[in-house]
């Protein structure tokens, strides 16, 4: 199949590009090209529909099951007890049908003797699929089918440490597996393992005057993911980094009652790892940004860029995202991503909706491309399936996002019993 082998040699010549000094510059239409290039580039692929759905935003939003991926330290805030997620996102989906992203996570919040929730533990599988690709030599013999596949096991905890101030961090085991055995330019592909970690903090604070009806909440965040080892799919000394990046994140929401919210939330994102160069000081063959070891290249990722101040700044992505919400049940979101054009152009608007009742939210998002570079995502629809609530069941599930009456009889009984002349809703009444 056409589409497929298009695939393939797409694949094969990223695989060689990681192999080899193979530089990411270029020109085109009178732009340099000059990507930064990592290993493992799944761990920076968000799968929560939500975030799709505001340009890939969710640093500082409020939080949910999915929230973890992006800054574990707002899980803190999280609202409910206990939850657990699964999104799906398909990939290259104009091209092949059985490439995807899924992911399974789940967190639970630890209370004090106060039954206070300052402290929340979770975790996630992600599984990236990147389908059957058919391998052959030079003269078009078969040399077998496989199956690439990569994916992370990740654990988390985050602890308030005031009352409007997080910190969080986080392990991940990642495992990609590209090629299985198969050869490129004399080198035996082996699958690649990283263990990495995660450092963040968010500071949350609501604003609301004396007897006001309107109330503001504001939120910052930032969180420093993937710390961990370079890797190599080949038995070369010479390694790559795998995708550190730092997020920071703000955002502010407008709750104009008990039941309409506005929020706007960006967030800003840098890859800590070198901008690719051609200079090699020691002529022995490989450049020296590649020789970087991990904290010196975090640190030195800020000021490499050969192009200096300006290609430096061009590192920086963008997004941008708002968010309607009616009775904590409905939702709509939109958003927009921008990447330069120098550092891969990926610049695409973003869709979704929430739709909640009781303990279980379905959210999804839609992919609108703006630019000539095409994103993997291209008008394609993922979405998030999560579950949440608090300890009892459903008569956890906090007033306004239940669709049903949770509140048990015997306390209803006690309310009256207490204060005769109380006014009795409809469905007290029922």
């Amino acid at each position: 199949m056409l589409n497929k082998k298009l695939f393939t040699l797409v694949a094969v010549s990223l695989l060689v590009t990681t192999l080899t000094n193979a530089q990411t510059t270029w020109y085109k239409d009178g732009v340099k090209i000059n990507t930064v290039t990592t290993a493992m580039p799944f761990l920076r692929i968000n799968s929560d529909a939500r975030a799709g759905g505001m340009g890939d935003v969710g640093i500082a939003t409020t939080p949910d099951i999915n929230g973890a991926f992006l800054n574990p330290s707002n899980m803190a805030f999280v609202e409910k007890d206990f939850g657990v997620g699964i999104s799906f996102t398909p990939w290259l989906k104009k091209l092949v049908n059985d490439i995807y992203l899924t992911s399974l996570s789940g967190y639970g919040k630890i209370k004090d003797k106060n039954q206070k929730g300052e402290q929340a533990i979770g975790g996630s599988i992600r599984y990236f699929s990147l389908g059957n690709i058919d391998f052959t030599d030079e003269n078009g013999g078969s040399l077998g089918s496989f199956r690439p596949n990569e994916f992370s096991i990740d654990a988390w905890y985050a602890r308030k440490l005031a009352k409007n101030f997080s910190l969080g961090v986080g392990l991940r085991l990642a495992y990609s597996n590209l090629a299985g055995g198969q050869s490129a330019n004399g080198n035996v592909i082996k699958p690649a393992i990283a263990g990495a970690g995660d450092i963040n903090w968010t500071w949350r604070q609501n604003f609301k005057k004396d007897g006001a009806k309107i109330s503001h909440d504001v939120a910052v965040g930032m969180n420093i993911s993937n710390i961990g080892n370079k890797v190599s799919y080949t038995s070369s000394t010479v390694k790559d980094f795998i995708p550190t990046n730092l997020g920071i994140g703000f955002s502010y929401a407008l709750n104009i009652d008990a039941k309409n919210t506005w929020s706007f939330a960006f967030d800003i994102n840098k890859l800590m790892v070198p901008t690719p160069s051609t200079v090699d000081k020691d002529s022995n063959g490989v450049y020296d940004y590649r020789e970087k070891s991990v904290v010196s290249g975090m640190f030195t990722s800020f000021g490499d860029a050969p192009g200096g101040f300006k290609e430096e700044m061009s590192e920086f992505m963008i997004g941008i995202g708002t968010e309607y919400m009616f009775n904590k049940q409905f939702g709509a979101r939109f958003g927009y991503f921008y990447e330069p054009r120098s550092k891969g152009g990926r610049q695409y608007a973003t869709a979704g909706v929430t739709v909640k009742y009781s303990i279980v939210g379905l959210n999804f998002s839609y992919l609108i491309p703006t630019s000539i570079t095409p994103s993997p995502l291209d008008n394609t629809l993922r979405f998030s399936l999560i579950f949440e609530l608090n300890k009892g069941g459903l008569k956890g599930v906090s007033k306004g996002v239940s669709l049903i009456d949770d509140e048990p009889k015997k306390e209803k009984k006690k309310k009256t019993e207490s204060n005769p002349n109380s006014e009795i809703t409809p469905i007290e009444q029922q």
